[in-house]
């Protein structure tokens, strides 16, 4: 028998790419037109965010709420769980994650100032999980039924999160964003290990939003200094 060590993450793999796409093939399919609904909900709120106040974005990041929820049971607990013994510890994340996000809608401080270049980011940070994302798939020749969905998949889902939380709270980013970037690293480790061409996007994606979150936590804490 061989030594645990020389084994690699592929080795290690218990399911084909054929039977990971077929999950959200079969996911999407059982819960059509959900798919729709949620794409619209996404729409919604970006355009509830960009509106600002607290009076919208409660009602946007509710929804995000509801999408991390849903993930975390339709998707972790009654699919990805039948092909993947983790399955059910990333349910347990993504439920977390839900409560953690509604620290965002209890009532409390005004919004905090976040940089005008940052918000920009955060917002084109959502509309690619909204809007280009699902179309990678269509891009290596599979099929539309397979489309990784906002608040349907868990990909688009945290990177989604990540661009609110990055134009919503630049200093709760840290605090809210961590289950996000490591599914993004879980993500990006499991398409490696299926040798998927786009392996590099979540992870890649993850670095940029530490990257610009660290710059707007140091700008939003000058400003601060400065009006002390």
């Amino acid at each position: 028998m061989s030594e645990w060590w020389s084994y690699s993450l592929r080795d290690l793999l218990l399911f084909s790419p054929q039977t990971y796409y077929r999950q959200f093939e079969l996911h999407n399919t059982e819960w059509w037109p959900l798919p729709l609904l949620t794409l619209g909900l996404g729409v919604a709120l970006l355009f509830l965010l960009q509106r600002g106040g607290v009076r919208t974005r409660r009602p946007a990041l509710m929804a995000l709420v509801f999408c991390w929820v849903w993930v975390a049971w339709a998707f972790h607990w009654q699919r990805y769980a039948a092909i993947n013994p983790a399955g059910g510890y990333f349910a347990l994340a993504f439920a977390i994650e839900a409560l953690l996000l509604l620290w965002l809608i209890a009532p409390g401080p005004q919004p905090e100032f976040v940089p005008k270049l940052h918000r920009r980011a955060g917002m084109g940070l959502f509309l690619y999980a909204l809007l280009l994302h699902p179309l990678i798939g269509l891009a290596q020749g599979r099929s539309l039924a397979q489309a990784e969905v906002f608040g349907m998949a868990p990909d688009p889902t945290a990177l989604a999160t990540l661009g609110a939380l990055l134009f919503v709270r630049a200093r709760a980013f840290w605090l809210l964003a961590p289950i996000s970037l490591l599914w993004c690293l879980i993500s990006g480790a499991t398409l490696w290990a299926m040798k998927a061409p786009d392996f590099f996007v979540m992870p890649l994606i993850a670095l940029l939003a530490i990257v610009i979150a660290t710059a707007s936590t140091t700008t939003v804490q000058s400003c601060i200094d400065l009006h002390r």
